[in-house]
């Protein structure tokens, strides 16, 4: 597999009971799967929070499932552009083309477009060796990063399809319903008159029923100062929890703990949230990095 050249940070661990006990330090207890766990939680340790992580999804790659999009390598020539709408397609795409000795593309031909949003595109254009897996002529390759990290904005980057296939990796959601999120996506592109080709790339699966245990510890002492989330199927994992677990709705949650901040990275997140159920008191408006939401919530907390 090709090496992505980006920071790496080690995934958080449980708070110590000392320090969940006797520091004044807000905690902020965030949903994220492993794969942004980490710099999440380096990004609220900055801060100075007390970072908890209570993780309600897990992800899988199955970079097995794109090798018919792109072996043999003419294969890929039929599309225009691929569209990345998370972290985890993009390493599963790196595995998926890791093995193959020819590039994807032939030098000569239309430009083709890889879309993707905010610092996730960093494992695009910071590693020379993935554009050199799709194209040995890199003229031919543009990494579009759009100015709202969003799928949406992804749409709007692109312009218009006038018939062109896009291929969208996307998640297989499983022990969840799928979010609006990649329906909306698929819809929006269509209406740009592009034609898009949904192929999974990786699996978005519940934690299982205990995934917010330590949340649910953290109301009832009055300990939790706020909660984020990353995006809707967190939001929807952790209250099957709940349900399962304890028997809570998020109205419980509200009234346990009348002073918790929900926070929501982005305007996506937070209409999904809103859809759930779950009332969002802070929206970051720089949404193409955790810095965002993090530095609203250090606002929020008096803490810069």
């Amino acid at each position: 597999m090709m090496t992505m050249q980006n920071p790496t940070y080690p995934l958080p661990g449980p708070l110590s009971p000392t320090t969940a006990t006797t520091c004044s330090k807000p905690t902020v207890a965030f949903t994220t799967p492993p794969n942004y766990a980490g710099r999440l939680s380096h990004l609220l340790t900055l801060k100075g929070f007390n970072p908890l992580w209570c993780p309600t999804l897990v992800t899988h790659p199955t970079p097995h499932s794109l090798k018919p999009y792109l072996s043999p390598p003419p294969t890929l020539e039929s599309f225009s552009a691929i569209a990345f709408t998370s972290r985890a397609a993009i390493t599963s795409l790196s595995t998926a083309i890791a093995g193959f000795t020819e590039p994807l593309l032939s030098p000569h031909g239309h430009t083709f477009i890889l879309a993707a949003l905010g610092k996730d595109s960093e494992l695009i254009v910071n590693d020379d060796s993935f554009i050199a897996k799709f194209c040995q002529n890199p003229n031919r390759i543009r990494v579009l990063v759009p100015p709202i990290a969003t799928p949406s904005g992804i749409v709007h980057a692109l312009g218009l399809g006038l018939g062109r296939r896009v291929l969208c990796l996307v998640p297989t959601v499983v022990g969840l319903d799928e979010p609006a999120v990649v329906p909306n996506f698929v819809r929006e592109l269509e209406e740009k008159g592009w034609n898009p080709v949904r192929a999974s790339a990786y699996e978005t699966r519940w934690k299982g029923r205990e995934c917010g245990k330590e949340l649910v510890e953290k109301c009832e002492r009055g300990e939790l100062g706020a909660v984020v989330f990353t995006s809707t199927a967190e939001v929807d994992g952790l209250l099957k929890s709940l349900r399962e677990m304890v028997g809570w709705d998020w109205e419980i949650v509200r009234k346990t703990c009348p002073d918790l901040v929900v926070a929501a990275h982005g305007p996506v997140t937070a209409a999904g949230a809103e859809s759930l159920g779950v009332k969002v008191d802070l929206v970051s408006d720089k949404f193409d990095s955790f810095d965002g939401v993090v530095n609203a919530l250090a606002l929020r907390f008096g803490m810069v």
